[in-house]
């Protein structure tokens, strides 16, 4: 394989040839991706934010002086670069124009501080960092300056839409100084990268830690790109409304990508309060949503919903956290959209619903896999397969999904088996169609006194209790029995919920003893993480020092 880049662990030769003999595999690069869509929909709106818009020709008329312009920086193939923007268009050229000269993008949520950059910064030995000069409230200069006094390898920090310095060059004046000469796209050309190179390298969002770092090449990623969008049915008349962070898999890979990869138009929003959603979806006539649960409930319970037109809005792609049963019979009454109940990681595992499933699937399933190549099963602990419809943990490999952490040899020594397949840590069982349900998460399986106790299967009896609007299990210690079971619980507005009400209400479910919380901890509102999930995290934190 052409520049193996060194911590980056390829597919399996055997692997590789089949994945690409059959086809799976399209030899396409993620800049070959946005050059076909500007050769087939020139004129077609792409990108759309608060402050521009680019049609397809545009895009890539913008993109490639980018690229020109951080070519003559002197940023080389494969060199790794942190992208760090929010929903932007500037994001989108900034990543392709960097897909076309070779080089290596990480993208970084906008929330992310100093602890996480520095983190990654020398975990990648990136030596360039896009970034704006400030979003909202947040000045970034002193984080970069920070920044750099601990990163000495850091040649270039590119500022976006800044305004106030010119200690840094700035995304703007590289993208107006470079020109489209025939001499420069000639050298732009030569620096389209191999397909079985690195592409991108995706911190993980989890909630245990530092993240990790997920190589992707060009061809596991767009195989994974291709088939999501297949699954939800994206095509060239959709908009789709991206406003979960724009660094974020999901919103990456299943909208920004996925939206490229049909010809869609991406309408980029750097708001995620119910009306500046709402007013998008009016003004642009949006038909696609992709994002986590979080934000689905909070536009369905927005008391303004029926002030504003929706109707245009037919699907709604809902994935990184547990979708409840109510919460998409609340999107599909109170919006009148489609939900796709999905599944998925920066790993590359990707399930979805489809349209023509039927609403036991739908709400209680996360569907079959999104590329019909991949391969899904469940094993026990001794690593067995398990027939259908048994529980144990979910493993998958194929084109789409990625073959291990960056620099990580102890990791990947846990999770990635001796047939190359990767252990999601996430409990799973497997229909006889194919459609998998999630029932827990092996790193969340709560251990009291010898019994595991899936945390993920109590939070959902919780949820189905009509006066609750979120809810989170953790383990809390105990001298005794090890970890007992703690609930957080965030009731609906006006509602005043009880341990002794919510215990009533799990037995009635018909709920066990060990699936009855012996602690709760009623909350005016859960914490979540920078990617808008749960921060199971400081919930243990703070119980734990609640015990001490």
């Amino acid at each position: 394989m052409p520049g193996v880049v060194e911590g980056f662990i390829p597919h399996r030769k055997e692997d590789a040839e089949k994945y690409t003999k059959l086809r799976w595999w399209a030899g396409l690069t993620l800049g070959d991706i946005l050059d076909k869509a500007a050769d087939v929909y020139p004129d077609h709106e792409a990108l759309v934010d608060t402050s521009s818009r680019l049609t397809y020709s545009q895009f890539r008329k913008t993109a490639n002086r980018l690229a020109i312009g951080m070519m003559q920086l002197g940023i080389k193939p494969q060199e790794r670069v942190l992208v760090q923007l929010p929903n932007w268009n500037e994001f989108a050229y900034a990543y392709f124009a960097l897909q076309k000269i070779g080089a290596i993008t990480i993208p970084l949520i906008d929330r992310y501080r100093q602890y996480e950059i520095n983190h990654l910064l020398k975990l990648t030995g990136a030596t360039s960092w896009i970034v704006p000069e400030r979003f909202r409230k947040t000045d970034y200069l002193p984080v970069i300056e920070n920044v750099l006094r601990e990163n000495r390898q850091l040649r270039h920090v590119i500022l976006v839409r800044g305004k106030t310095t010119d200690n840094y060059p700035r995304l703007e004046a590289l993208i107006d100084d470079a020109e489209l000469a025939e001499d420069q796209l000639h050298l732009l050309a030569e620096r389209r990268p191999d397909p079985t190179q690195v592409a991108h390298m995706g911190p993980t969002g989890g909630t245990t830690g530092l993240p990790k770092v997920v190589a992707r090449t060009h061809n596991d990623l767009i195989c994974n790109v291709e088939y999501a969008a297949l699954a939800w049915e994206l095509g060239h008349h959709d908009i789709c409304l991206l406003a979960g962070p724009i660094a974020h898999d999901l919103t990456f890979t299943k909208g920004l990508c996925g939206t490229i990869f049909t010809y869609g138009k991406s309408v980029l929003l750097d708001s995620t309060e119910p009306q500046a959603i709402c007013q998008a979806i009016e003004r642009e006539r949006v038909t696609a949503v992709v994002w986590v649960p979080t934000l689905a409930r909070r536009l369905a319970h927005f008391d303004r919903l029926k002030d504003y037109d929706l109707r245009s809005l037919k699907k709604m792609h809902c994935g990184g956290g547990a979708s409840t049963p109510d919460l998409i019979k609340e999107v599909m009454e109170k919006v009148g959209c489609h939900y796709f109940n999905a599944y998925g990681g920066t790993e590359g595992q990707s399930t979805m619903t489809r349209i023509a499933d039927d609403v036991e699937i739908t709400h209680h399933t996360v569907g079959r896999p999104t590329c019909p190549y991949d391969t899904y099963k469940v094993v026990d602990s001794q690593g067995n397969a398990l027939p259908p419809d048994t529980a144990g943990e979910l493993l998958v490999k194929g084109p789409g999904v990625f073959s291990g952490y960056y620099r990580a040899p102890e990791e990947n020594e846990k999770v990635i088996d001796q047939e190359g397949f990767f252990r999601t840590g996430d409990v799973a069982k497997i229909d006889a169609s194919g459609n998998i349900t999630l029932t827990g998460r092996i790193k969340e399986m709560i251990n009291r006194g010898g019994e595991s106790i899936s945390a993920t299967e109590i939070e959902r009896l919780i949820m189905d209790h009509p006066d609750v609007e979120m809810a989170a299990v953790v383990p809390m210690p105990d001298p005794v029995m090890g970890e007992r079971v703690c609930a957080y619980i965030q009731s609906k507005a006006g509602v005043t919920l009880t341990f002794e009400g919510i215990i009533s209400f799990l037995k009635d479910q018909g709920a066990s003893v060990l699936q009855l919380p012996e602690r709760t901890e009623f909350i005016d509102s859960m914490p979540l993480t920078k990617s808008e999930k749960i921060d199971k995290r400081t919930l243990i934190e703070d119980i734990t020092k609640k015990l001490a």
